[in-house]
């Protein structure tokens, strides 16, 4: 079949998507690639036909063992000879899919790259015929990346041991620095790059200020009508998570906890639970989630700050993988950045890792304390652009207040000077405020210049000052001096009054109905149409159920909508909507067909 034959037959769909027809023929044509593209935009579809088509195995180098185990089931759900070797399977089941590569009976097999570097491994595939070697998430390649895997480096090794294969190198994540790493490392200087738009314009973007964050949530969750969606929320810390995962339990959600340290059979459990229902939400550190691929999860929220622009992007880009309206909202604050700054300097990384990473911490506080559209900085971040605001993030739906703040930022860089460089921000705001504590009689800072000179603004106020200087490089946070603040050089022209300087006011987060960004209620769907997308999804989670698999592996809900909104009579009609292949048709077509024919006699019958 032709990659438009195998496009329409077995992946149900009728027209590819960008570049992928290009990559494909690229790749078909015996050319490496390496190709960014943003989260759902249809990468495994530019490995997956080429591999069906060239002769033999397509070898898929994947991080994770949930992702190989989604992607396979969902592969072999269309009919497509695919599989995985990794540490879940047992003796004889990893025997069996051996035996399986051995015969020339699989088109795909997907390893870890752990698995790959071995020298059995390595030895095994040199008498075994190689269709092409896919890598993805191929940031990983980096250790500027998201998530720095030692063992990718060492997939250097395929380019010089079986050159003549085709490679392809797949990310959503990537900035120049790592890009021209993924390229150096993998030996991909001759490889066609695709460079598609990280744009994912379903998603609405929205930052806060940290106040009470649990309550912020609260209230985010509720105003967007996110009850009984699928959402991730992601915490810096262990015990936050459980806390977070607890509390809202208690406030009628589904949510479990995910990180390192929960046992591994509990980890595995919520992991799959929240594949497989449809109302879960994940309160997990940043271990959870790359290469997940739950394409109906309707928010993303962060309680603290990612330590970059890559994290967030990937972390947020988790949401509306299906294409419809998802939200990602984050709450920050001054000590978010205070405890990432301490991680970094006491890490083991050489100088030249801390640098780049302290770059990218300011460039993500940066992102939020930014009065301009979101996503084109997000986009501009990833040397992509986009031309125009784009009327979908809290920036542009609500335009930021400014003011000329040059007089209180020379009050706030003079008391850090007044006071000797030696304290944080609680104990300066306590000095502007003049407040009168034991702290500062000890000190006798009650008798400095700037004592009470704070007093036109509040103590939440001041800390948007103080975050907004830190933002904009005029402070830095000396860490081993527990977090007092020190002036650079940037800060001399303010204090002399040289230079201008405006600053953000303090928002607040207001929802209105019309604001609403979350597509759980259907509201284009009549009373009737409620109830039988409530019975499609039953009939597909008894389905995934009986099969042991993931719901959305059947089918998506955009699948699902497209049978509510053009109910097919017949097997027909029902071959045409997207994502049924010829194996859905013939595995599920009668069976969703009953269930659309009955709704249809109920509600013809209620209207006679």
């Amino acid at each position: 079949m032709t990659p438009q034959e195998i496009l329409s037959n077995i992946f149900g769909y009728q027209h590819f998507r960008g570049a992928q027809e290009e990559i494909i023929n690229h790749i078909l044509a015996d050319g490496d690639a390496l190709v960014l593209m943003p989260t759902g935009g249809g990468k495994s579809l530019c490995y997956q036909i080429p591999a069906i088509i060239r002769p033999g195995v397509a070898i898929i180098i994947s991080p994770l063992i949930a992702l190989m185990h989604d992607q396979v089931t969902a592969l072999q759900q269309i009919g497509i000879r695919a599989a995985y070797l990794n540490s879940s399977l047992t003796p004889d089941q990893a025997r069996f899919t051996s035996q399986q590569l051995r015969q020339g009976a699989l088109d795909l097999l997907y390893v870890a790259p752990e698995r790959l570097m071995t020298p059995h491994f390595l030895d095994f595939l040199d008498t075994t015929d190689i269709a092409l070697f896919a890598i993805d998430e191929a940031h990983c390649v980096s250790q500027w990346g998201h998530s720095f895997r030692r063992e990718y480096i060492e997939l250097s090794i395929l380019h010089q041991r079986f050159s003549g294969i085709p490679r392809i190198a797949l990310t959503a994540t990537a900035d120049d620095l790592t890009r021209r790493d993924i390229i150096k490392y993998l030996g991909l200087e001759q490889a066609k790059k695709f460079i598609a738009g990280f744009d994912r314009p379903n998603i609405r973007y929205r930052v806060v200020q940290k106040k009470d964050p649990q309550r912020q949530l609260l209230s985010f969750l509720r105003a967007e009508g996110h009850q009984g969606d699928v959402g991730i929320v992601y915490c810096l810390s262990r015990k936050k998570v459980e806390k977070v995962a607890d509390w809202l339990t208690n406030q009628g959600f589904i949510a479990l906890p995910y990180h390192a340290g929960l046992p591994n059979e509990l980890r595995k459990e919520h992991q799959i639970r929240f594949l497989r229902e449809e109302n879960i939400v994940i309160v997990a550190t940043i271990a959870f989630g790359m290469g997940i691929d739950k394409p109906n999860v309707r928010f993303v929220a962060h309680l603290d700050l990612p330590k970059s622009l890559e994290a967030y992007y990937q972390e947020t880009g988790r949401a509306g993988r299906d294409g419809l309206p998802a939200n990602a909202w984050m709450a920050y604050g001054l000590q978010d950045v205070v405890m990432l700054r301490h991680f970094m300097e006491k890490s083991e990384a050489d100088e030249q890792h801390k640098r780049i990473e302290r770059h990218k911490l300011d460039s993500m506080l940066g992102y939020c304390e930014m009065t301009g559209c979101r996503r084109q900085a997000l986009l501009n971040y990833f040397g992509d652009h986009l031309p125009h605001a784009c009327g979908n993030c809290d920036t542009c739906l609500e335009p930021v207040a400014m003011y000329d703040g040059t007089e209180v930022a020379q009050k706030a860089l003079s008391c850090i000077h007044r006071t000797g460089y030696r304290f944080g921000v609680h104990y300066l705001i306590d000095v502007l405020l003049g407040k009168t504590t034991a702290r500062i009689t000890q000190f006798r800072h009650d008798q400095v210049s700037t004592y009470g000179i704070g007093k036109e603004l509040s103590k939440e106020e001041w800390q948007s000052v103080f975050r907004q200087l830190v933002a904009r490089g005029f402070i830095k946070v000396d860490i081993e001096a527990y977090g007092s603040f020190h002036l650079t050089e940037q800060a001399r022209p303010i204090l002399r009054g040289e230079q201008r300087l405006d600053l953000r006011k303090e928002h607040k987060y207001k929802t209105s109905k019309d604001k609403k960004y979350s597509r759980s209620s259907r509201t284009n769907f009549t009373d009737s149409d409620q109830i039988l997308w409530k019975n499609l999804r039953t009939k597909r989670l008894e389905l995934s159920i009986a099969q042991n698999v993931s719901s959305y592996v059947i089918f998506h809900d955009s699948t699902l909508e497209e049978m509510v909104q053009q109910c097919p009579k017949n097997l027909a009609e029902f071959a045409q909507l997207t994502g049924v292949g010829n194996s859905k048709l013939q595995h599920y077509g009668k069976i969703f067909l009953e269930v659309l024919e009955k709704h249809t006699l109920k509600y013809s019958d209620v209207a006679k």
